[in-house]
């Protein structure tokens, strides 16, 4: 559909700030996600705001025309969550990218939505301070994407995902209302929380103008490396006897062998084909006592090698390795496509599980499924790969990928980790949550936007007019 976005010209915007160009219409049609399945839509207009007061206009005259407005800034997104399903205005927040405030006697800092995650860690550094919970993409993706999808990484195990880090919002609703949420207290409990209302929503109930975020002293020891295992089923029963014991890890990723020699040929690495945990340790005191007890605990898991460094340069390349799986993943065989990202999480206890059916399941469809993931919390990434010319093999594939989301739920864990529900996995949301508690979501989301002006399309299968989105199946 078509609308008309003439109106953004009465605004008190910049020339440079609108624009219908159709290649900057084009760049705003997808996410890495939907470009990835070419399934992206084309908006009507792009808007580059640079402050509260323009997103409020944008969104109050957007709102008066029935104009459909979807967030949007470094589009590195998985599940099609800045995808302008419906046309209309995709409201880039990219020049939204300053530090408002920094206060480090309180720990805390004011940014703007388009700053990039690193750029914080780098703004604080000088103080001993960084922003924990920053995902794998941190050095690409922005803090309005994080807060949208409510993300995490590789240090959840110890730090928690990006909600518990954020203190206070100050958001626009659809109708232009600005609110601000939270407090800069470290606790509160006045009214609503609707700051973790609002992270997660992808968009779909306020736009994101400032944040208040919580950061953290860094650790005076650091040490990291690899174990590795015979078997998955071994470091991933590893990994969960870590947890449940307590031992004081920052990052404890699961990677089988699949992964390592996918991983090899993309960077040229050397990683044994063998399944792997990569370790970092965080301490202020202590860390060789942390060291020594989760080798100890690997050791009854039949662990082959226990490796760990000091060295920057090779901790370095053990984590681009990681950061850069799915980049090795899908360009690893130039006939094999992954069908979706898998990004199922479940609690800890059910961890090896998940992993050994997850194989179990790629066995019996005879398809290749690198998996690997932020073990410690439960995260498991997966890549169901295949022919898209082959009708049979990719219909082999969706039914295994709904198996194993469905694995997921069954074994009280969720569809989605840290990538959002976006278009990607709209038909898991019920199963999930029952439909009573979908009902809820509904009801606030009509209560903040009753016109589906924000990101329609998205989490719900369904806009406001009953409308369908595109793919419902899927």
């Amino acid at each position: 559909m078509t609308h008309d976005c003439s109106f953004l010209e009465a605004l008190d915007l910049a020339d440079d700030q609108v624009s219908s160009a159709d290649g900057r219409r084009e760049s705003h049609a997808t996410d890495y996600g939907a470009e990835r399945s070419d399934d992206g839509v084309l908006p009507d207009a792009v808007v580059w705001p640079e402050c509260t007061a323009d997103v409020s206009a944008v969104l109050a005259a957007a709102t008066d025309r029935g104009v459909p407005v979807t967030p949007y800034a470094a589009g590195t997104g998985l599940e099609g969550n800045a995808v302008p399903a419906h046309g209309g205005i995709s409201l880039d927040l990219t020049r939204m990218d300053a530090v408002v405030d920094y206060r480090p006697e309180d720990f805390q800092i004011d940014i703007g939505p388009g700053i990039i995650g690193s750029d914080v860690d780098e703004y604080v550094a000088d103080d001993g301070l960084f922003f924990p919970p920053l995902p794998s993409s941190g050095d690409i993706s922005t803090i309005g994407g994080m807060i949208a999808t409510d993300a995490s990484g590789m240090q959840t195990v110890r730090y928690g995902e990006i909600a518990d880090w954020v203190l206070g919002l100050e958001a626009v609703l659809a109708d232009g209302t600005v609110v601000r949420t939270g407090s800069r207290a470290i606790k509160t409990s006045s009214g609503y929380n609707l700051t973790e209302l609002l992270v997660g929503s992808e968009g779909t109930l306020a736009v994101v103008t400032e944040a208040t975020l919580e950061l953290a002293g860094r650790p005076e020891q650091i040490r990291g490396g690899r174990a590795i295992f015979e078997t998955l089923d071994d470091a991933a029963e590893a990994v969960f006897d870590a947890v449940r014991t307590d031992v004081g890890v920052a990052r404890i990723e699961l990677v089988d062998g699949l992964s390592a020699t996918m991983a090899n040929e993309y960077l040229g690495s050397d990683l044994p084909d063998a399944p792997m945990v990569f370790l970092e340790f965080h301490a202020n005191h202590g860390i060789e006592e942390e060291i020594d007890l989760c080798r100890a605990i690997f050791a009854d898991h039949d662990v082959v090698r226990f490796e760990m460094s000091d060295d920057d340069a090779e901790m370095a390349d053990l984590w681009q390795a990681r950061r850069e799986m799915a980049y090795a993943v899908s360009t690893y065989d130039p006939d094999l496509e992954p069908l979706h990202p898998g990004d199922v999480t479940v609690p800890i206890s059910s961890y090896p599980e998940v992993v050994r059916e997850t194989k179990r399941l790629a066995d019996e469809a005879d398809l290749l499924v690198p998996c690997f993931g932020h073990a410690g919390d439960g995260n498991l990434h997966y890549s169901v790969l295949a022919d898209p010319d082959d009708p049979e093999q990719v219909e082999r594939g969706e039914e295994l990928y709904r198996e194993i989301v469905e694995l997921a739920i069954e074994l009280g864990g969720t569809a989605t980790g840290e990538h959002g529900i976006g278009e990607g996995k709209q038909k898991y949301l019920e199963p999930e949550h029952g439909a009573g508690a979908v009902d809820v979501m509904r009801t606030i989301k009509r209560a903040l936007d009753p016109t589906d002006t924000l990101n329609p399309g998205k989490i719900f299968p369904e806009t406001a007019d009953g409308e369908r989105v595109r793919d419902p199946e899927r």
